[in-house]
């Protein structure tokens, strides 16, 4: 049998264990080991169903462990939990005589040649199902010792299984941004000092297309010079990013045939950075579109923003769509005075004076997300 591990060792690897959950495995062993027990497992239980699950143990058959919880969890005495931070064995929870004569006893424990079992909840929260250290003390009772040393982990092993909850909701968190970010009509790159480290499906169709952009042995690599060099200078390191990103910087390129896309530079999240599974070298990224008005993505925000009425919205939208006043008469049926009426409204109402910078604010409402 191996020595039991010292306090402060101890300590230390339950908290290694609380950053880096796949260390419960080992850290159980050397629990069983400090507590002088049996076995020993983290187990999660929820009293509604009285279904239990068993996470991380030692010392039990597996074949007992599936026995548990596809039958016995609904008859163990943990049906009813303890409060927090309560190290409770059987005759603190029920009779101990009928408890031996009940099935949990007499099919389950009896058969492993063991009379007592021994918990502890470690969860403060209101969790339907919250996780427990649950020994079998060996042949006898629990006794005042093997207490006393269940006791001292409670703090420990609280705080540890605290801060592997706020480490899966932020995975959690991250992954649902991931997936919201897969599913833009922008291309969205994670880059590393100019090197792909993730594109959404929209990048890989640009990326594929080998023509704004590409890919060069897994580096980024612009049609222009000029793109290509802003890049390197932006992507250097995350310092670099987040000074770009907070000035609102934004790269041109250009396609073969003339159209115009932008790459607007982002700090790339810490939930993103350092949320997600396997930790992500990316230091920034870029959010691609083309350079295009979309009409219709921007006009209820127009309208929403300067309280127009349909006629001018319809009016605005025709000259930044269509053209000058002849032509929005022609494509609405309308006068050319009453375009002009609702054209001067609409200057009025959103504060410009001229048809060029009624189609530049309308560009500064376009969705470039959604088309």
């Amino acid at each position: 049998m191996s020595r039991p591990p010292k306090q402060s060792e101890l300590i230390e690897n339950i908290y290694d264990a609380g950053l880096h959950p796949e260390l419960w495995s080992d850290v159980v062993v050397k629990l069983n080991a400090f507590i002088g027990s049996q076995a020993c497992g983290l187990i999660s239980k929820d009293p509604v169903s009285k279904s239990g699950a068993t996470h991380y143990y030692c010392g039990v058959d597996p074949h007992y462990i599936q026995l548990y919880a596809e039958t016995y969890a609904q008859y163990d005495p943990l049906a009813r939990l303890p409060r927090y931070g309560e190290v409770r064995n059987i005759p603190d929870l029920v009779n101990f005589d009928e408890y031996r004569r009940g099935r949990f006893y007499q099919e389950w424990l009896r058969p492993q040649g063991c009379v007592d079992v021994a918990s502890v909840v470690l969860e403060q929260s209101k969790s339907p199902c919250p996780m427990l250290i649950t020994v079998i003390p060996g042949k006898g009772m629990l006794d005042a010792e093997q207490r006393a040393r269940m006791q001292f982990l409670i703090p420990h092993a609280s705080r540890a299984l605290l801060i592997n909850r706020a480490i899966e909701r932020k995975q959690q968190r991250a992954i649902a941004l991931a997936d919201v970010v897969d599913r833009l009509n922008a291309g969205v790159i994670l880059l590393d000092t100019a090197n792909i480290v993730h594109s959404n499906p929209a990048a890989d169709m640009l990326l594929a297309a080998d023509d704004v952009l590409r890919s060069v042995a897994g580096r980024l690599v612009a049609r222009s010079s000029a793109a290509n060099s802003a890049l390197r200078d932006i992507f250097r390191d995350a310092g670099e990013v987040a000074v770009a990103a907070a000035g609102g910087r934004k790269i041109p390129l250009m396609s073969h045939d003339g159209s115009y896309y932008v790459a607007h530079v982002i700090a790339l999240p810490s939930l993103l950075r350092e949320g997600a599974a396997e930790r992500m070298s990316a230091v920034g990224a870029l959010f691609i579109w083309k350079a295009e008005l979309d009409g219709r993505s921007c006009a209820g925000l127009i309208d929403r923003a300067f309280e127009l009425t349909p006629a001018e919205l319809r009016v605005m939208q025709s000259i930044v769509e269509v053209g000058g006043v002849p032509e929005t008469a022609v494509a609405l049926g309308i006068a050319e005075t009453t375009v002009k009426t609702h054209l001067h409204r609409v200057f009025a109402k959103t504060g410009v004076s001229r048809q060029a910078d009624l189609v530049k604010l309308a560009a500064g409402f376009s969705n470039p997300v959604l088309h």
